[in-house]
């Protein structure tokens, strides 16, 4: 029988699927469908810290309204249940699906200040989840930081939000580093129990007839998984933490070659937005099918077989995969 089983920031999972934040992570009914479709843990959606300024900002407002207008105003303050703040929704979220789930529930923090990635995470562990996957997203747009600046910047934040909770840290980077692998090291060291690769920067567009900045979504597609799939297979075994796989997941053909490469889990978020929380089941059945037909016994015995350090050629993850496929590409085109 084929044991699926897998190790991901110290907990015990039945399988290496995770569904990762998304719409589907953020209600008890689909967090229950998609653990009976086969998840083996969760990531809920991103606790924003602007979406907390904000309504702190809102509360506020509303608090003091009026209040100069009537003496008798300055005692009025409105009914504190009427307010159901973006921390507030988060932290019963995690209480709930503590309660309602039987797999490991991951919350998921994006702050923009040192204090607020602090006091939320504290309150996210409070609140019972089983780990936490900080999600940065800091676009370097300053001419005169650094990369170095932007590094000690994550370097701070993972060791701040170390000191902070007793529950593992997963910390999702961007592809973007002058050394990922160096900054992935050192994360490390500074207390990440995992790395998840890779967050993904959203772009803007630019709308022609309204000469305005579009924001818009694009959902992940197969090619997404290279990126993702060459550093981990470069990392694995060179770094003492869970290496998490995000972006491209899609078929039960792209799990295997991430657990291949090294990567303890397959997160996927897209995938499962387009054909529902019971695709689950699918890329198990065909994750056990492929298992079968090239004679692996577990998840612990294919892991890393593939990975740079286990293949006869290691530089096929560096620049001679870039040389070789210009070769190709031109031999193919040329008349």
């Amino acid at each position: 029988m084929i044991d699926l089983s897998t190790r991901y920031l110290g907990l015990e999972l039945a399988s290496p699927l995770v569904a990762s934040a998304g719409p589907l992570t953020g209600r008890l009914e689909t967090l229950a469908r998609l653990e009976d479709a086969g998840a083996a843990a969760v990531v809920l959606p991103s606790l924003f810290e602007e979406e907390i300024v904000e309504a702190s900002r809102e509360v506020h407002r509303v608090l003091e309204a009026g209040t100069e207008s009537f003496p008798e105003a300055l005692t009025y303050l409105p009914e504190p249940p009427s307010y159901d703040t973006p921390p507030d929704r988060t932290l019963r979220l995690v209480a709930e699906a503590k309660a309602a789930l039987r797999i490991p529930v991951i919350a998921s923090l994006n702050g923009s200040s040192r204090g607020g990635w602090i006091r939320y995470a504290g309150e996210l562990a409070d609140a019972g989840a089983d780990a936490l996957e900080l999600n940065v997203y800091h676009v370097a747009a300053d001419v005169e930081t650094s990369s170095a600046d932007v590094e000690a910047r994550y370097l701070d934040l993972v060791t701040a939000v170390r000191d902070a909770v007793d529950i593992p840290v997963a910390v999702k980077i961007p592809p973007f580093f002058t050394s990922t692998a160096h900054t992935a090291m050192v994360l490390v060291k500074a207390g990440a129990d995992g790395l998840v690769l890779f967050n993904r920067f959203y772009q803007p567009d630019i709308d022609l007839e309204t000469l305005e900045v579009r924001h818009s979504l694009d959902l992940s597609t197969r090619a997404s998984l290279r990126l993702p799939l060459r550093w981990i297979a470069i990392l694995y075994g060179r770094i003492d933490a869970s290496l998490a796989a995000s972006g491209g997941v899609h078929t039960s053909r792209d799990v295997a070659k991430v657990l291949l490469a090294g990567a303890d889990v397959a997160m996927s978020t897209s995938a499962l937005l387009l054909r529902g929380p019971e695709l689950l089941t699918e890329l198990r059945d065909g994750l056990v099918a492929w298992m079968e037909e090239h004679d692996y016994d577990s998840v612990a015995q294919l892991r890393g077989s593939v990975s740079q350090r286990a293949v006869p050629d290691p530089e096929a993850f560096e620049r001679a995969s870039y040389v070789r496929i210009i070769r190709r590409y031109t031999d193919e085109w040329v008349l």
